[in-house]
């Protein structure tokens, strides 16, 4: 996941350099003799790691215009913490301050998606982004 502007104009920078490496690898791997099944299966990885690539990139464009996805588990509300960080334009480094810790404890926190993070510890970080939670529970009936 993207998580500041670095790390994106990073990311928009290896796109354009992976662009160029899968056509040349293409042409290799062609001048080689591949063709057909063989050489798409021997090129598939490189698009794959592209298209990852692509997906954060996007991701990381809706998240800056305020495009979230909705938490439908509570696994993802770590992902949507980061996510109104990105948005709200805080830094890690503002964030750790709001909270009184080190930005390195931040940066393990999110590189984790604040898995396992306590209840505390999440309603600490919604306050010092200025974010309210409203929960709405629905139960399905089995019959």
């Amino acid at each position: 996941m993207i998580k500041n502007d670095m790390a994106y104009q990073k990311s928009l920078q290896k796109l354009e350099t992976d662009k160029e490496y899968i056509e040349k690898e293409y042409q290799r791997l062609s001048d080689l003799g591949l063709e057909g099944t063989q050489l798409e299966m021997a090129i598939q990885p490189l698009i794959s790691f592209h298209e990852q690539l692509q997906e954060e990139v996007a991701y990381y464009e809706r998240v800056k215009k305020g495009e979230f996805n909705p938490i439908h588990s509570l696994s993802d509300l770590g992902k949507n913490l980061i996510a109104y960080r990105i948005y709200k334009g805080m830094t890690q480094a503002e964030l750790a301050t709001r909270l009184n810790v080190s930005e390195s404890q931040v940066s393990r926190d999110e590189r984790h998606e604040y898995y396992g993070a306590t209840t505390d510890k999440l309603e600490r970080v919604m306050k010092a982004m200025e974010m309210t939670a409203v929960i709405h529970i629905e139960l399905s009936l089995i019959s």
